[in-house]
């Protein structure tokens, strides 16, 4: 051992220093073998044991001054596992300090191209440039280094101009700033208003320091090229702190003109607010005011597409021969989603036309409105002299194909197949369908082949946390997975604990007690689900260890969860002929999941089953014919047997929530291990959440293929996550209902409340997601809309949904053609909030009014469209208000609509 890597292994950094700063290079080389066997050792200790904070420092020094190739130096300098207990900055630079100017030029370049996560420090980067005197690497490493470095409060004391002013490398790194990825991992730094970065290159570009031109082609280019969603608080204050003169403004007409087109709606209104200045001053001309206008009526926001039309009339009357170029334009925000920004438009149209000569575009105009809403056409006809505008087309409903089921394919043959299965489930959640199918792989390759699976599995496992050295790490796979207080968070924690099992990592005693004391968590709503789950992924955890099985009788035989009752009655005759002993916990599952409302199908099953002989036969015989199978035949026998049919589901209130309890249910109880017996138990609304550990969105598909023909029974149990995605602004919990639309049994008040919920949930992503369920639902012929609607409409009065977030989802859907079904569901939510509005205090009737009009106005859409007639409650009372509120407007737009045919008869 020399003495350099005695000195490191005794972690003295300042001898270390010294030692290498008097060796030659055959030296430093000679000692790199040491220094890097001393590395992988260190790899192994935890990097908060004393030792490794001790060593690490001297380490990382001996490394960067022993390495005599620039690559290599720059490699051990920026190594992650030598990251986090590095040597000083000054004592590498002064190790460093005696190569060549090129070798240290060619380390700060290669450290500077490290990603930001790299956590490369500035000083040591900026301290390798200076040394070297080569020119500053722009990179995002070093222009983020750079900022923090400036922007750190022992350097502000100064002033950030000050300091600005003292940079020698300014104009490069201030342009990389411009260049930078992603500006949010300093956006803090930068800040707002004085004092900010903004204004304090505002001041030194004012002095001279900084090139103005470039600076402002630099913060227009960045601008145009769009980033990160809070990037413009950075571009657009600094822009606005040049304050650019009218000749640079006009210099720039084209990027002002795309940026109000594309840019996010900050960005686009300042543009807009230049180029209505240059338009009013005259410094726009007619084409150049048509193509920026183009662009920005096509966008969605309301404010700018209702100031560019103001915009656009004040020029039309100021001069009336542009009519020609200009009203044209102005039709084409007849396309628009607002009905009030489509009448603006028209009245723009209604004022100008008598100023047109061209034939051309009167015909134009006339091929737009047809895109203007029905109450709207025959005010554009009378006003382009013509009889009727756009074409009359018989509405009919358009609905997306109901969803086919997915048949399972079989488990795979070949052990590297399944491997690489697995691995893609432990790497990402997979559906449903992925999950058994490799699931039911993995007990059959156990019980045919296990070495050949182990061996296949080695690359697969490589990496998991409980597959090293048990006795130097925690926590203990025992430990973890013996743990049955928290339950199987995801389908990846019960594959690890599988594969765990397979390999040795958990004792036969751990799994043992496991599946004899049960899951021990606290009882929540989703303790009957969760608890099915678990407990069948420990039964065959156990029994690949002790008593491996040949198949799993539970796997469905559809992505949804069900199981035809053929396919069991067959893997029932196969673990007869096999003599082999069935899993109480996977047969119980079974039995939930096969299907039994093909009555044909299932008496035809039942009689197979009872000539197998088997107990697991006759049981199976009995639960396909009992009258439980099918819901709707239960009351008759509790009518015939004189028993007491179980309490039925209940709507209750908490908070300003609706949710759905649950009363007793025999069936799920009688004959069921212990583990499914809580299925049903009663379901109380005020059952303990302050406990509840199922927090993870993605095992909620698993739950649903528990119980794949009682979705009702689901549902009332995730009913309190998918109120909180609506009334606690939670993100996720309605991804799972495309997948509830799709399962099957009932659609009742849990499944409909869910909907609801969904509907007006915070994130957008959840609201797709009930849009798609609802899609699907009516496809499949299962949505009742006036039950929906009235849902809303109570959810809506009491505050649990906003009407903004509702009419966003109404429009999302009936853009698919589902304007009937939409309509349906609006008309029956409308009278509530209406009736609040009489009723409320004028405080109160102000904040129920806000986002109503939205509301309105989707149900007009949707009563324009669809041609529905009838009659909304409390929505003449509305109507009749004074003013010409979006509210009103929108009420009298909705009553109009659904009382045509009504008009039209007594005109008859």
């Amino acid at each position: 051992m020399t003495a350099l890597t005695e000195t490191v292994r005794a972690g003295r950094t300042a001898e270390t220093l010294r030692l290498v700063t008097g060796m030659t290079d055959a030296e430093r080389r000679a000692c790199l073998g040491e220094l890097k066997e001393l590395r992988k050792e260190l790899r192994a200790v935890p990097m908060w044991e004393s030792r490794s904070q001790r060593v690490l420092p001297a380490l990382h020094l001996a490394g960067a001054a022993c390495h005599t190739g620039a690559a290599a130096a720059a490699a051990w300098l920026a190594a992650s596992d030598l990251r986090w207990s590095q040597a000083p900055v000054d004592s590498l630079l002064r190790a460093l300090e005696a190569r060549d100017t090129g070798w240290l030029a060619d380390v700060a370049h290669r450290l500077a191209q490290r990603p930001t996560s790299a956590s490369v420090q500035y000083e040591l980067m900026a301290g390798l440039v200076s040394r070297s005197g080569c020119e500053v690497p722009v990179t995002d490493a070093y222009v983020i280094g750079w900022i923090r470095h400036i922007s750190s409060g022992v350097r502000r004391r100064d002033g950030l101009a000050e300091l600005l002013r003292r940079e020698p490398n300014l104009a490069p790194l201030v342009g990389g700033l411009f260049t930078l990825s992603d500006v949010g991992e300093v956006r803090w730094l930068l800040g707002e208003g004085p004092g900010s970065w903004q204004s304090a290159l505002a001041e030194v570009t004012r002095e001279g320091f900084l090139d103005r031109t470039f600076l402002v082609d630099a913060c227009v280019a960045r601008l145009l090229r769009g980033g990160g969603p809070t990037d413009h608080r950075i571009f657009l204050p600094l822009l606005t702190e040049l304050a650019l003169t009218q000749e640079e403004e006009r210099a720039r007409i084209p990027d002002w003109t795309a940026l109000s087109r594309d840019a996010v709606s900050p960005v686009a209104s300042r543009a807009q607010e230049v180029l209505a200045a240059l338009a009013l001053d005259g410094a726009l001309d007619t084409r150049q005011l048509a193509e920026a206008s183009e662009g920005l009526l096509f966008r969605g926001e309301k404010k700018l597409v209702r100031a560019q039309l103001v915009l656009l009339g004040k020029v039309l009357s100021r001069d009336p021969g542009t009519a020609a170029e200009l009203l044209p334009v102005v039709a084409q925000a007849f396309g628009h989603e607002d009905t009030q920004v489509q009448e603006r438009a028209l009245k723009l149209v209604e004022r100008h036309v008598k100023k047109l000569d061209s034939v051309d575009v009167r015909d134009e105009l006339v091929r737009a409105a047809d895109q203007l809403a029905p109450a709207l056409r025959t005010r554009a006809a009378a006003a382009l002299g013509v009889a009727t505008v756009g074409s009359e087309e018989v509405f009919e409903e358009v609905l997306p194909p109901a969803p086919e089921p997915v048949r399972l394919e079989p488990a795979p043959q070949a052990a590297v197949e399944l491997a690489e299965e697995l691995g893609a489930l432990l790497a990402s959640d997979g559906d449903v369908a992925a999950f058994e199918r490799a699931l039911d792989g993995l007990v059959r390759h156990v019980y045919q082949d296990p070495d050949a699976l182990r061996a296949a599995l080695v690359p697969v496992i490589a990496n998991r946390w409980w597959a090293k050295d048990q006795t130097r790490h925690w926590p203990r796979a025992d430990d973890m997975f013996g743990n049955t207080r928290y339950g199987t968070v995801n389908a990846q924690d019960g594959l690890d604990l599988l594969l765990a099992a397979l390999h040795g990592k958990v004792t036969t005693a751990t799994l043992h007690a496991a599946v004899r004391q049960g899951p021990k968590e606290h009882e929540c709503a989703h303790s009957g689900l969760a608890r099915v789950f678990d407990a069948r992924l420990r039964e065959v955890a156990y029994r690949l260890r002790t008593e491996p099985m040949p198949l799993l009788l539970a796997t469905p035989t559809w992505g949804t969860g069900l199981l035809e009752p053929e396919e069991l009655v067959t893997r029932l005759a196969e673990y007869r002929r096999l003599d082999a002993r069935v899993g109480a916990t996977d047969f119980a599952q079974a039995l939930l999941r096969v299907r039994r409302d093909d009555r044909a199908a299932a008496e035809e099953a039942a009689l197979r089953a009872k000539t197998l002989g088997t107990r697991e036969g006759a049981r199976l015989a009995r639960w396909l014919t009992t009258d439980d199978a099918a819901p709707g035949r239960r009351l008759t026998h509790w009518l015939r047997t004189g028993t007491t049919a179980p309490e039925p589901a209940r709507r209750r209130t908490k908070g300003v929530r609706i949710l759905v309890e649950l009363g007793e249910l025999p069936e799920l109880q009688g004959g069921f291990p212990q583990e499914f017996r809580q299925l049903g138990q009663p379901l109380s609304t005020f059952a303990d959440r302050w406990h509840c550990t199922h927090w993870n969105h993605a095992i909620r598909p698993h739950w649903l293929a528990v119980l794949p023909e009682r979705r009702e029974l689901v549902a009332a149990r995730m009913l309190h996550d998918l109120a909180d995605t609506a009334v606690e602004d939670d993100r996720g919990a309605a991804a799972v209902l495309p997948l509830l639309a799709e399962s099957g049994g009932e659609a009742g008040e849990a499944v409909h409340l869910c909907m609801a919920y969904g509907l007006g949930a915070r994130h957008q992503e959840d609201r797709l997601a009930a849009v798609d369920a609802l899609l699907v639902l009516a496809a499949r012929g299962q949505l009742d809309a006036a039950r929906l609607g009235t849902d809303l409409g109570e959810l809506v009065g009491r505050g649990a949904v906003k009407p903004q977030r509702l009419a966003e989802s109404a429009r999302t859907a009936a853009a698919t053609g589902a304007h009937a079904t939409i309509g349906e569901m609006l008309r029956h939510a409308l009278p509530v909030p209406l009736a609040g509005l009489a009723t409320a205090r004028p405080e109160a009737a102000a904040v129920a009014a806000r986002g109503l009009g939205d509301l309105l106005a989707a149900a007009a859409e949707c009563a324009e469209r669809s041609g529905a007639r009838g009659d909304v409650p409390h929505l003449a009372e509305t109507a009749a208000r004074t003013g010409a509120s979006r509210l009103v407007t929108q009420a009298r737009r909705l009553r109009d609509a659904l009382a045509v045919e009504a008009e039209a008869v007594v005109a008859a």
